[in-house]
């Protein structure tokens, strides 16, 4: 079942490009926080992650969370965060039916309280890993618990708590995942390294194919397209090093393989420009 799916753009951060791939520049450049509108058949309005918005600042204003906002600096503006774009085109927060949060790194929940009604959805694992953190402990998981909603617990579905279906085999090296609504329309895989419990999703947007959003299994295109792992100080960050060099690996075959699906890391410059209106990409 196809898809509609239309790109974010919530803000940025700044950092070295040389942390984010081998061969990166020694000079500060924007990793945007793209999240996904999906516009599903049958379940209406989805969304994926959210990004930031001004909550983001709220929670940062003390130590120890102050601390990631400066080795991170983040530009976001008010009109940036979903919840405003959204009321831009005539979309409610009360329209929204669900959230997909591929991780609960902080630039990727910015915007969960704003849609109280929505259903959340997420790995089991990741939200076991971050539950109960707070203080330097949830700081080292870039997790910022004033983000999340108080009734979290109430409103999600654990993903990894269905059963794991073969994907089909346009997908490999990706075999498995799980068909979220049943219906072939999402089917969501693991992608834990960069986070405990991180996921990605495949989709068929009807406009224009298949898509991959894979949140930050790479931070960039040309990363994952050369399989260039990042800095060794950047991988220090990484949850599961392996797992990390191993899904990168998995979309460096994919690219290559299929060469016309349209692979979406959150933070990529290419997935920026897309997100500004222009659906264009380059193999």
């Amino acid at each position: 079942m196809d898809v509609k799916l239309t790109l974010m753009d919530t803000g940025y951060c700044q950092q070295l490009e040389m942390f984010s791939r081998k061969g990166g520049r020694m000079k500060n450049i924007p990793f945007h926080a793209i999240a996904g509108l999906i516009e599903h058949p049958v379940h209406g309005l989805l969304l994926f992650d959210t990004g930031y918005s001004q909550r983001f600042f709220e929670a940062t204003s003390k130590l120890p969370y102050s601390l990631y906002g400066k080795l991170t600096p983040v530009f976001s503006k008010a009109h940036e965060s979903i919840a405003e774009q959204h009321a831009a085109r005539g979309i409610q927060t009360t329209d929204i039916a669900g959230i997909l949060i591929s991780h609960f790194h902080a630039d990727h929940i910015g915007g969960l309280r704003d849609f109280p009604h929505a259903r959340l959805y997420c790995f089991e694992s990741a939200y076991n890993h971050v539950k109960g953190k707070t203080g330097w402990a949830a700081l080292r998981e870039a997790y910022l618990p004033d983000l999340m909603p108080d009734d979290f617990e109430e409103r999600v579905t654990f993903i990894d708590r269905g059963e794991l279906v073969a994907l089909p085999e346009a997908y490999a090296p990706y075999t498995e995942g799980y068909d979220l609504f049943a219906d072939q329309s999402l089917y969501i895989v693991d992608l834990n390294g960069h986070a405990i419990g991180q996921f990605g999703v495949f989709l068929r947007d009807r406009d224009h194919g298949d898509v991959f959003l894979c949140a930050d299994a790479a931070w960039s295109s040309e990363a994952y397209r050369g399989n260039l792992l990042p800095h060794p100080l950047a991988m220090l960050i990484m949850a599961d090093r392996q797992a990390y060099r191993e899904h990168l690996h998995r979309l460096h075959v994919l690219s290559r393989q299929r060469p016309d699906m349209k692979i979406m890391p959150t933070h990529c410059g290419e997935v920026w420009q897309a997100s500004r209106g222009a659906f264009t990409w380059r193999s």
